[in-house]
C-alpha cells in the first residue's frame, strides 16, 4: 500500500475508494461469498499470490474489505492494514503470531485485554508478564530473558497514563522485540505510533474509527511482513469483518477527523472546567498542564483525546450516584461515538478484577470514565455540574 503523502483529511476520505460502473464515489458493498474466474490459471493467481483480486470473503478477498483495508493502513502510514471482526479478534491475532516467544503488557490496559493475557494465553503455553508503568525497570529483565512482543496501551484505559513510545521501540529493538501500540483512545488524529518507532498499531475500530455507536470491529496497521503472519490467523480463526461492516467502517472514517478534533476541543474544556470542582478529587487529562504525563502527551500527540476520567469525593456510591443524574451523557461502556458517555470502571471495564488488583492499577469505586461526544461543550458542563451538585 505505501506510505500516502495526501493530508490525514484527504486520506480519510478518498484512500481505498473505487468507483463501480455507475459512478459511486465510494467502494460498494459486496455482500458476496465467494467470487468466479474466467479459469483454472487465473483463479490460481490470485490462490497463490502472484495478483491480487476477489475469492473468497472469509479470507478477506473481498473489495468491500480490502479497499477498507487501504484506507486503514493510510491512517497510520502503514505498508499494510487488516481488518478484523472485533478489537479484541485483532489482539488475538496478534498475539498468536508475535507473541510465542512471550508478551509483555506495559501499564493498564481494557479489561478483555488483561482477561486474555492472564487466564487464556497462558493456557497455550504462551508466557505473558503484566507489568504496570511505575515497574518498568522490569522492562530490560523480562526482555533480555527473550519475550518477543512489548504491547502497550497509550494513553491507557482508565487512567490515562502515557508512555513514550520511542523509548519502548528502542528498548524492544535493541532486544530484538516488537512493539504493537494500542492506539485506540488516541486515535490517528492524535497520534502516530509507526511514526515514533512501533512496529503494529491495533485498534478497536468499534470506537473512535467507527465513531457511530453501530459496528463492532478492529484493525492491525504495520510493515507487509509482519502483517502476513496476522493474515494466516485472521483467516483461520474466522475474524474477518462482514462487508457490511466494513462499508460502514468505510464510512465512518470519512469525518474521523473532523468528529475527532470536535472531541478534543470539547473534552479539554470540560477537564478545565471540573480541575477545582470541591466535589472532583481529581481531573485525569493529559491536556491538563498539571497532570503528571502531560509532558510525554504534548511530545508526541497532535491532540490530547475525548477522554477523560473524573475522580469523586467519596467511594464507588457516591461516584454511582452522579452517574445516575447524568441526562445528557448515557450510562454505558464502550467510548469514541458521537455521543457523551459515562461508565465506572468497577462497573464495566475492569469489574473483573479484583480489589487488590484494582488497587495496584489505581482505579477506585470514585472514578467516572467520560468519553465525550460531539455535544456543545457548554450543555455537557451543565449536566456534569448539575449531576455533581445535585
Amino acid at each position: 500500500m505505501g506510505t500516502d503523502n495526501r493530508g490525514l483529511s484527504t486520506r480519510c476520505v478518498h484512500a481505498g475508494e473505487g468507483s463501480d460502473a455507475h459512478g459511486s464515489p465510494h467502494t460498494p458493498t459486496y455482500t458476496t461469498t465467494t467470487f468466479a474466474f474466467p479459469s483454472t490459471a487465473a483463479l490460481l493467481d490470485v490462490v497463490e499470490g502472484r495478483a491480487a483480486g476477489s475469492l473468497y470473503t472469509r479470507y478477506g478477498f473481498n473489495p468491500t474489505v480490502q479497499n477498507l483495508e487501504v484506507k486503514l493502513a493510510s491512517l497510520e502510514n502503514a505498508e499494510a492494514a487488516l481488518a478484523f471482526s472485533s478489537g479484541m479478534g485483532a489482539e488475538m491475532a496478534l498475539f498468536l503470531a508475535h507473541g510465542r516467544r512471550g508478551i509483555i503488557c506495559l501499564g493498564d490496559a481494557y479489561g478483555g485485554t488483561l482477561e486474555l493475557l492472564s487466564q487464556q494465553l497462558p493456557q497455550l503455553g504462551i508466557r505473558t508478564a503484566l507489568v504496570l508503568g511505575h515497574e518498568s525497570a522490569r522492562l530490560s529483565e523480562l526482555l533480555d530473558d527473550g519475550y518477543g512482543l512489548l504491547f502497550a496501551e497509550t494513553p491507557t484505559n482508565p487512567v490515562l497514563e502515557v508512555f513514550d513510545i520511542k523509548v519502548l521501540a528502542d528498548a524492544a529493538h535493541a532486544r530484538r522485540a516488537l512493539l504493537a501500540v494500542d492506539n485506540t483512545f488516541a486515535s490517528p488524529v492524535n497520534q502516530q505510533p509507526l511514526a515514533l518507532g512501533a512496529d503494529l498499531v491495533v485498534h478497536s475500530a468499534t470506537k473512535y474509527l467507527g465513531g457511530h455507536s453501530d459496528i463492532t470491529a478492529g484493525a492491525i496497521m504495520g510493515g507487509q511482513e509482519l502483517i502476513a503472519p496476522i493474515f494466516a490467523w485472521r483467516k483461520n480463526l474466522g475474524t474477518t469483518p462482514a462487508p457490511e461492516t466494513c462499508a460502514l467502517l468505510a464510512r465512518s472514517l470519512r469525518t474521523l477527523v473532523l468528529r475527532v478534533r470536535q472531541q478534543n476541543e470539547t473534552a479539554q474544556r470540560i477537564a478545565e472546567a471540573f480541575a477545582h470542582h470541591p466535589r472532583i478529587r481529581r481531573v485525569l487529562y493529559p491536556g491538563l498542564p498539571d497532570f503528571p504525563f502531560h509532558g510525554k502527551a504534548a511530545q508526541q500527540m497532535a491532540g490530547f483525546g475525548g477522554m477523560l476520567t473524573i475522580e469523586v469525593e467519596g467511594d464507588a456510591a457516591t461516584a454511582a450516584a452522579v452517574v445516575d443524574r447524568l441526562r445528557l451523557f448515557a450510562i454505558a461502556p464502550s467510548l469514541g461515538g458521537v455521543e457523551s458517555l459515562a461508565t465506572q470502571p468497577v462497573t464495566t471495564t475492569h469489574h473483573g478484577l479484583s480489589d487488590d488488583e484494582r488497587a495496584r492499577r489505581g482505579i477506585t469505586g470514585a472514578m467516572i470514565r467520560l468519553s465525550v461526544g460531539i455535544e456543545d461543550a457548554r450543555d455537557l458542563i451543565a449536566d456534569l455540574r448539575q449531576a455533581l451538585d445535585g
